[in-house]
């Protein structure tokens, strides 16, 4: 009687062919076998989670939204499943499955384990990769301390290698984000990925073109440095209350955390304004490099830290905190040249007029030679040339911030917040935060699986409404009140025609690298937003309002793309609702009550029917912001009446 051989799906140790053939004694390859070793293949399985919250053994666990990458052996014989059973042990079952391959689906057993064995082995959070990630960041502590002064315990000492972290900041989180697809990262990848020269600015001191920047940009590096600080001694020492803030691991975790530090930072800016100043009369920047500057900072940001204070932060945000079902985003551009940060999108110079001047960041030329990419990237900082760059080459355009994006290149973003007002207080206090003057605001929306493809074109009334709320109300040169975002020409470009940029559907997702099976993105890492381009960012402006009213005309009207250069190529009507919204934007008159009013009511339906035809926010809270957007349409209408 032959003897009876399975197929095996492995997508844990036993993927090691060394490993493999430890533990049963035979081989196996991925082209044409040898002929004592087994064939085996690419495979995914549906339906399940791969986790490893002990960092030691990954775990298959059932998740109807994810998938598990790994091989199918083939054959196997059934002396060497015993020795593989024996290996696998008790915490894992044998289990019969199906899975896919490129050349078809296929019957195989998997190691699997339950639910209910891993809550009773790891407790209630099992699902989280809370324990990998906290294990990698300390195996990279570990390497720092190795670099860095080796040996040497002295405050100073730490302080350095501190500093050290906070210059190789972007490359921990890329390993911090990868890890959650990919196997334990290992020492060998670690030290090469952390294994990079220090970053100097000695080479600036010399250009007599960097020289009025340098103070400028150092007083950056040093708010920004406290700023991640304090941001890290809530992670570290309030993690627990941070996640229970937190409604799902889906949004970005360092939102609140950030929102507290940035409130700690602004609310004693006094004393910020005289650590800065300390720092920069106590290191002539001739005689001291970019590190020492990063590591007096560090060693500031523990004087500044108050844990009473910063568990008030966190209580005044819980008492305001309240959340929808809406994942939202923010995308924060600013620039001392205001429009004039980046040339015209038509391509023709500007001709007749004397060019501004930044005095302080000289359009942000000097970001990369600063490590500000790098300083940045909690709050997604990086500059925008609206060229689509994204590498470290010298470039003048917009400062842009978006918190929640992970990494720029790969453009992998979380959702901020669910909640309005957590994101409005995020804006304006990175208003107050960076002192560089506000351009514009992005607002993100997620959309539902149901809503996309099939959004509508905004009615031209409630494009005026979206404007009159957001579009930079402001007198021009000739004392006449406009809407500046079009009147400028800020939100019009030139492409394959002329276009408005007021809204546009584009793509999120979260995870780093493609994936190697399927050339399709995992649905549950992939979003669809909605994002309104056409906003005033300006001081002291409650965009809570704002926020709740665009949601809930997302929710309820579902509009689209506003305007594309095919959509007017394709419709005379919108050609003709264009030219009006252009004309009315230079010399606007005053919206009619039925508008409004139109408006408003589909704002409430939307916000009325959030959660499963039911409002995600009390009433109270859904009335004010209807009150304040009424309120400042009509005050709109009062200030474009007196102009007239």
């Amino acid at each position: 009687m032959a003897e009876k051989k399975l197929n095996l799906f492995v997508y844990g140790s036993l993927r090691d062919r060394r490993i493999f053939k430890s533990v049963c004694g035979c081989s196996f390859g991925l082209k044409t076998p040898h002929k004592d070793t087994l064939l085996a293949e690419p495979a995914l399985l549906q339906g399940y989670r791969r986790v490893s919250p002990d960092n030691v053994y990954f775990y298959g666990v059932k998740s109807p939204a994810s998938k598990i990458e790994g091989l199918v052996i083939y054959e196997i014989p059934a002396d060497a499943m015993k020795e593989i059973d024996r290996y696998e042990g008790k915490r894992f079952k044998r289990e019969t499955v199906r899975i896919h391959t490129a050349s078809g689906s296929v019957r195989a057993f998997a190691y699997l384990v339950s639910r209910e064995s891993m809550k009773k082995l790891f407790g209630d959070r099992w699902h989280v990769n809370l324990i990998h990630e906290l294990w990698l960041r300390k195996r990279i502590e570990k390497f720092l301390k190795k670099r860095t002064r080796p040996g040497e315990r002295s405050k100073d000492a730490e302080l350095e290698r501190i500093a050290d972290r906070e210059l190789l900041a972007t490359t921990e989180r890329d390993l911090v984000i990868s890890h959650y697809r990919t196997d334990a990262v290992s020492d060998y990848f670690l030290e090469h990925e952390l294994d990079r020269p220090r970053p100097s600015i000695k080479d600036l001191y010399s250009e007599p073109q960097a020289a009025p920047f340098i103070k400028n940009y150092l007083t950056l590096v040093i708010k920004q440095v406290l700023l991640n600080q304090l941001d890290e001694k809530f992670q570290s020492g309030y993690r627990f209350e941070l996640e229970h803030i937190r409604t799902s691991e889906r949004y970005f975790k360092r939102t609140i955390s950030l929102l507290s530090s940035l409130r700690i930072i602004n609310e004693n800016s006094k004393t910020v304004d005289l650590i800065v100043r300390q720092g920069l009369e106590s290191m002539p920047f001739k005689k001291h490099d970019l590190i020492d500057f990063v590591k007096y900072a560090v060693g500031a940001a523990g004087d500044l830290f108050d844990s009473r204070v910063a568990a008030a932060q966190l209580d005044f945000i819980r008492a305001h905190f309240s959340p929808g079902l809406t994942p939202l985003g923010a995308e924060l551009e600013f620039s001392n040249l205001g429009v004039d940060a980046v040339e015209p999108q038509n391509g023709e110079p500007k001709q007749g007029i004397r060019q501004k001047k930044d005095t302080v960041f000289n359009g942000f030329r000097y970001f990369h030679d600063f490590c500000l990419d790098v300083l940045c990237w909690k709050l997604g900082g990086y500059i925008d040339d609206h060229s689509g760059a994204t590498d470290t080459a010298r470039r003048c355009g917009f400062f842009e911030l978006a918190p929640g994006r992970l990494n720029i290149e790969g453009e992998i973003s979380r959702p901020a917040t669910a909640d309005p007002w957590t994101l409005s207080q995020l804006i304006n206090e990175i208003i107050k935060f960076y002192q560089v003057k506000p351009h514009s605001l992005h607002l993100s929306f997620q959309l539902r699986k149901n809503q996309v493809g099939s959004q509508k074109i905004l009615p031209l009334g409630f494009a005026k409404c979206l404007l009159a709320l957001g579009g930079g109300l402001e007198k021009n040169k000739d004392g006449k009140l406009s809407l500046s975002r079009i009147a400028n020409g800020e939100i019009i470009q030139y492409k394959d025609g002329e276009e408005l940029t007021l809204a546009r559907t584009s793509t999120r997702r979260w995870f780093m690298g493609q994936d190697s099976i399927v050339e399709k993105l995992p649905a549950q890492v992939t979003s669809s937003i909605q994002q309104y381009k056409y906003i005033r960012l300006e001081k002291n402006a409650t965009y809570e309002p704002l926020i709740l009213g665009l949601k809930g005309l997302q929710l309820a009207y579902n509009p689209g793309d506003y305007l594309t250069s095919e959509q007017l190529k394709s419709s005379q009507t919108l050609r003709s609702e264009y030219e009006e919204l252009k004309q009315w934007a230079v010399s606007p008159s005053e919206i009619s009550p039925q508008t409004i009013n139109k408006f408003l009511e589909v704002i409430q339906q939307g916000l009325n029917c959030e959660r499963h035809h039911h409002p995600a926010h009390l009433l109270h809270y859904i009335d004010w912001a209807l009150s304040a957007i009424e309120t400042q349409l009509r005050l709109f209408n009062r200030e474009v009446k007196k102009s007239r």
